[in-house]
């Protein structure tokens, strides 16, 4: 589902240039989850920006769903995450003027998808929030509003789910059940899911946890090995 080839990523900065990825090589396959960990400026989240097309890289080889990004416009790569891509950031990210229902079908609207309103009450009520799909972002808890982005993400049953620290901004509790949603959501449509976390229990979860410090992968615990894989 994912290849990185010896990917690099520098970026321009006051004092000059800066290396954010330095040469990650990574295969992931379909369904499998994975959980970065790392310190705060280790490259997850600029890695997470990398596999979803957000940020070019500067050398090397990304390739997701078997289709190469490096030949890829601005346009294609948008059309891509439309019909293969789910986000969830650990900002909600909802529209407060559109109601949870709204938000939900936004990637099937623009999709031109005639069944957009139907499938994102389906899902809206997957996540227990079939009562509250007329409630605007600032009528919903914050656990809500992140179910909200978990069905919006989902709901377009993409091949490939990226999240970035999804239960930063929630307490305990809530956040478990956000992970419970997600993982439950992954199994049922068989998606690859990749997370940013600093929780060593959410890690674990994942069927690989791959570590990363100054920009490379230092460990990648539960990858196949090379002769299993052969």
């Amino acid at each position: 589902m994912i290849s990185l080839q010896d990917v690099q990523l520098r970026l321009g900065s006051g004092a000059g240039e800066v290396n954010i990825l330095r040469g990650i090589d990574l295969a992931v396959g379909r369904g499998e989850t994975v959980s970065l960990v790392g310190p705060s400026g280790s490259g997850k989240t600029s890695m997470i920006m990398v596999i979803a097309g957000l940020e070019r890289a500067t050398d090397g080889r990304v390739a997701v769903g078997g289709r190469d990004f490096g030949g890829l416009s601005e346009d294609d790569l948008s059309l891509f995450r439309r019909d293969h891509v789910g986000i969830v950031f650990q900002s909600f990210h909802l529209v407060p003027t559109m109601t949870a229902l709204e938000n939900t079908a936004i990637p099937l609207e623009l999709a031109g998808r005639s069944d957009a309103f139907a499938r994102a009450g389906k899902i809206l009520e997957a996540v227990g929030l079939g009562h509250r799909t007329t409630h605007y972002p600032g009528q919903l808890s914050g656990g809500e509003q992140q179910r909200v982005a978990l069905a919006r993400a989902f709901v377009a049953e993409p091949d490939l789910i990226l999240a970035d620290e999804p239960t930063g901004n929630l307490d305990g509790e809530t956040g478990q059940q956000i992970v419970e949603l997600m993982f439950d959501l992954s199994r049922a449509h068989d998606t690859t899911l990749m997370l940013i976390t600093h929780d060593p229990k959410l890690a674990e979860r994942c069927d690989r946890v791959i570590r990363m410090a100054d920009g490379r992968i230092i460990e990648d615990a539960g990858a196949p090995s090379m002769a299993a894989a052969g």
